[in-house]
């Protein structure tokens, strides 16, 4: 028997648990009548009148009804399953309040013997089996009144309910930080909440009710409509969009760059830093997820580079991506237009991708091996020319290469391993080292003479009686005689005059290119004379077709005029 009541006890942990409950709840109650302590308004009053006074007479009237059958010894039948305990408990009344007395007796013939103090106040203590049952009801009573019922405050805004907290003082908290984050992000720092509009009353609330002050300040957030916490990306450090869908923005930019992954991609970033932040913005940052797709697939203005090539002229340059002299110029400052090279770079505007695509791939491929070559010095042989005397072979081997491509453009290639399969075979060359004649090219021209250029390469309008709309060289301006020079060493295949151009020399260098000096007032070479490099060939002069002393100075490749501007230094 002592074992089951033993069974039966609740173990020191539950006790422990119950009491640290029972103690937090006394304790929030003082707590908030310190707050609040004109909290026991008439309302208040009126609420627990209602809601536990009520309830609680009505019982004690049913208890006392159930006693007085007892004592009869009518006990009804009842469905009421608190009744139905009370019963049990009155009927054991008796038997609990007989081994209470016998216990207080010996207790009280101990006290007796031994002469204490509380003699009389033992013999005179009568205890009624009813004061149990009240003391359980009232303790049963506001331990379910406090687990069920607390005090809050609940806040409205124009009208509208925001939700309910544990005090006034939370609200205003709630309120003072909302306010700290609007300044911020509106970057007003005047900003603040019509107090006018805010309404908050405290009272008795179920505990269920109770809201966090967070979801309060959403709330309010919501409800003010000037920020709102999303999820905003971020593309080197300037926030470009914005939405409430977590994981929308991050779903985004993996289909972006699932455009260029591909079944041998190792790695795949992008060259900005992108981000993507969890806080407060403005709401005309927060698009539909429609439009910051559309947003990150779309292109910008960009600057790339371009490499001049033989034949490009300025403006066509400027033509061909879409801008004017003016806009090209302005992004390469200081730049001759006047005077383009082969081989010059410049910076150009072209619509570019929002965000850079870097995807790094694994490839594995079969590439030549170049061959080396090895030399023989001929003495018979002019230096510079070079004669092959057994050919090279390629040799093979398998490569294994991270490939750089950026926005579907190959900017980079990075060999992991390289496996020979086989070796190759050089190359013997026989070199000359016979010294060569002054008049030999040199494969580079230099200017013709000092001057300046009144005329450039292309179509022009003259206004001259017989001269060409379309030029074919550029002319050069100095005074009456000044010194024409041969652009390159070579062989004097004209020498005369010819036509609109007057006295005129030709210089074959030998390696298809051929140089012409027009317009010129004295001649100094003859046809087949060696001529180097720098060599005085004639004066300048204005005869033929021309309107001043200048010199008409042209560079034919392989038949064909080209711009004398890109081989010239």
């Amino acid at each position: 028997m002592k074992q089951e009541l033993e069974n039966k006890r609740p173990d020191s942990e539950e006790r422990r648990s119950i009491w640290q409950r029972w103690k937090q709840n006394l304790k929030d109650w003082v707590w908030f009548c310190k707050e609040h302590p004109d909290w026991l308004d008439l309302d208040v009053q009126t609420w627990v009148s209602t809601h536990i006074g009520q309830p609680l007479r009505r019982r004690w009237q049913r208890l006392r009804e159930l006693r007085h059958q007892n004592r009869q010894r009518q006990l009804p039948e009842t469905e009421w399953k608190l009744g139905q305990l009370l019963l049990f408990l009155w009927g054991s009344l008796p038997r609990m309040g007989s081994d209470l007395r016998e216990r207080l007796t010996r207790r009280r013939k101990g006290a007796i013997r031994s002469g204490g103090r509380m003699r009389a106040f033992f013999e005179g203590v009568k205890l009624h089996p009813a004061v149990f049952v009240a003391g359980a009801v009232a303790v049963t009573a506001v331990a379910v009144c406090l687990s069920m019922y607390t005090i809050g405050a609940t806040a409205r805004y124009d009208g509208v309910e925001l939700g309910t907290v544990r005090s006034a003082h939370s609200v205003s908290a709630a309120v003072d930080q909302l306010e700290e984050i609007t300044r911020q992000t509106l970057s007003d720092t005047d900003y603040s909440i019509d107090s006018a509009k805010l309404e908050v009353r405290t009272g008795i609330v179920a505990r269920k009710e109770l809201e966090s002050t967070d979801a309060l300040e959403e709330n309010l957030t919501q409800q003010l409509g000037l920020v709102d916490y999303a999820y905003v990306l971020y593309v080197e450090g300037e926030p470009v969009a914005a939405t409430t869908f977590p994981g929308a923005i991050e779903q985004l930019l993996e289909q972006l760059k699932k455009g260029y992954i591909t079944d041998s991609t190792v790695d795949c970033y992008f060259v900005e830093n992108v981000e993507v932040k969890q806080e407060y913005v403005d709401r005309s940052l927060i698009m539909n997820l429609g439009y910051i797709a559309e947003k990150l697939n779309a292109t910008k203005a960009g600057e790339v580079t371009y490499t001049v090539k033989s034949g490009d002229v300025w403006s066509l340059i400027a033509e061909d991506n879409g801008m004017t002299n003016e806009e090209l110029l302005a992004l390469n400052p200081g730049y001759d237009i006047s005077v383009l090279h082969t081989g010059d770079v410049l910076t150009i505007s072209r619509a570019v991708p929002y965000l850079t695509v870097v995807n790094v791939e694994r490839q594995s491929y079969l590439q030549d091996v170049a061959y080396s070559v090895e030399y023989v010095d001929d003495p018979d042989m002019y230096e510079g020319d070079y004669e092959v005397l057994s050919k090279g072979v390629y040799g093979k081997a398998d490569i294994t290469a991270n490939v750089t491509v950026i926005n579907g453009t190959e900017t980079a290639r990075e060999v992991v391993s390289s496996v020979t399969l086989k070796e190759p075979v050089a190359e013997r060359q026989a070199r000359g080292t016979k010294e060569r004649p002054t008049w030999f090219p040199t494969g580079s021209f230099r200017w013709p003479c000092y001057g300046v250029i009144t005329s450039y390469f292309g179509g022009r309008n003259t206004g001259i009686s017989g001269a060409s709309s379309y030029h074919e060289a550029i002319d050069i301006a100095n005074s009456y005689g000044t010194p024409i020079y041969a652009a390159d060493g070579g062989t004097v295949i004209y020498s005369g005059w010819n036509g609109g151009l007057g006295y005129c020399v030709k210089i074959d260098h030998g390696n298809g290119f051929i140089t012409w000096y027009g317009h010129n007032s004295d001649l100094y070479v003859s046809v087949g004379d060696h001529v180097y490099k720098g060599q005085t060939i004639a004066a300048m002069g204005s005869t033929g077709i021309s309107s001043g002393s200048h010199c008409d100075f042209r560079i034919q490749r392989n038949g064909t005029m080209v711009d004398p501007l890109n081989y010239l230094p």
